[in-house]
């Protein structure tokens, strides 16, 4: 079976907020259909800076990816983050994660942009085996403050 990559379209509501409940899922946030419906919201809004793509098998959706364009001020250039990447557990381990980055890192190429970044959680040994084989580790930690 071939994995197709595409962007997400409206059609995809029902098969994309399965896969992100699964991707909320895996890293243990609280369950929350507002979550779900303002990333839908922002995936389907074409002024919004957050894009999606859907991995599929035979027409089936099998993977999620979401991503946006942002500034590298210290490289002075434009680069794309990776916010999200899920595959359905019946299809781990099939290419789908590879698909998916390698068309980011195409895209990246095609708008002459300076790469494809991504964080990952550091139990997320799997998918820390495929990001090995595709990407470089950096030495930099992550993180968060909350809003005064």
């Amino acid at each position: 079976m071939a994995i197709r990559i595409r962007p997400v379209t409206p059609d995809d509501r029902l098969a994309w907020a399965e896969l992100f409940r699964g991707y909320r899922d895996f890293y243990a946030l609280e369950p929350d259909d507002a979550v779900v419906e303002t990333v839908w919201g922002w995936l389907m809004d074409d002024d919004h800076e957050l894009g999606g793509l859907v991995a599929e098998f035979d027409g089936a959706p099998v993977g999620i990816a979401h991503w946006r364009r942002f500034a590298r001020p210290s490289r002075g250039g434009t680069a794309i983050f990776l916010d999200d990447l899920f595959t359905a557990p019946q299809a781990r381990g099939a290419g789908v994660g590879r698909a998916l980055i390698a068309h980011l890192q195409q895209l990246a190429a095609d708008e002459g942009l300076l790469e494809v970044r991504w964080i990952t959680s550091e139990t997320n040994t799997d998918a820390q085996r495929l990001y090995d084989r595709v990407a470089e580790r950096v030495p930099f930690f992550t993180y968060i403050a909350k809003p005064a």
